[in-house]
């Protein structure tokens, strides 16, 4: 697929629950794009009312089932725009660096992976707890994806909307488990982005970026069982990304196999012919 380069469509989607009072502030400071997606996760506080107030033509998409994983499913699913960006809606992302995420993407990357801790980035929110966790998280990741990620629990990242099938996250339209959730519906989704992308060497550019307070409410993050499933996460990404290549490898195998097979046939075939064309040349 040819992309465009010169002049492409943006796709902002911004997964939301009970996220009113945050977006009336955000959603306005959002650069023109081709279009902003809201995906609502039953929210109860009037989110998609003060979406729609904040920017009237904004997109509405209800999510299929619970998580954040599976709001940015369905929303790069409804996405239209020639490049995607992930924009968290408590105003902990920084509107004014979209065109930075863009530009990489123009500059030749395949995915623009958002960092607190490159050159130039930075965090108003993080402790020294979790930053001394993303940094052992960020060794075992590189290690795992040979990969020189600085950043992996940041969510605030962008990529050309042809790569959503090699992410392969699950069907949006799959029934919800007793548990609500499927393996990527939750909080693991950044993890396991970053992980997919990795493993299949797209070409990965790192966007410094500057963390802010979430402006209205309390985070959801959990030090320790957020951590917990990071970790988890990539054991399960490490794993999945072996069994592919053993997979291939199998396949490419089985193929060789049966080439050979048939060339011994074909060789046999080749000797019967020139001894019977020896035969006729004798008794002429």
């Amino acid at each position: 697929m040819r992309r465009n380069l010169t002049n492409p469509t943006v796709t902002v989607v911004v997964p939301a629950k009970n996220e009113a009072a945050n977006l009336r502030e955000v959603l306005p400071k959002l650069p023109a794009v081709h279009e902003v997606i809201l995906v609502d996760g039953n929210s109860v506080d009037g989110t998609v009312a003060a979406a729609r107030e904040a920017l009237p033509g904004i997109r509405v998409v209800n999510q299929t089932r619970k998580g954040k994983g599976n709001a940015l499913a369905s929303g790069f699913l409804a996405a239209t725009g020639d490049i995607i960006v992930m924009f968290d809606a408590d105003g902990s992302a920084d509107p004014a660096e979209i065109p930075d995420f863009v530009d990489a993407l123009i500059a030749g990357a395949d995915f623009a992976k958002g960092s607190r801790f490159a050159a130039g980035g930075g965090s108003e929110d993080i402790t020294i707890l979790r930053h001394l966790g993303n940094g052992g998280l960020n060794f075992v990741a590189n290690r795992a994806f040979k990969t020189t990620f600085t950043d992996l629990c940041y969510g605030y990242n962008a990529f050309w909307r042809d790569l959503v099938p090699l992410l392969d996250l699950p069907d949006v339209n799959r029934a919800a488990p007793a548990s609500g959730m499927l393996w990527g519906d939750g909080f693991e989704i950044e993890t396991v982005i970053n992980c997919r992308m990795a493993a299949a060497k797209v070409r990965i550019s790192e966007v410094p970026s500057v963390e802010r307070r979430r402006i209205h409410g309390e985070s959801n993050l959990r030090t320790f069982s957020d951590g917990t499933r990071v970790l988890r996460t990539i054991i399960a990404e490490r794993r999945r990304h072996h069994q592919a290549k053993a997979s291939v490898t199998d396949i490419s195998v089985r193929r060789g196999a049966h080439h050979t097979e048939f060339d011994r046939a074909e060789s046999g075939s080749t000797s019967r012919f020139d001894e019977a064309k020896g035969r006729r040349e004798r008794i002429a």
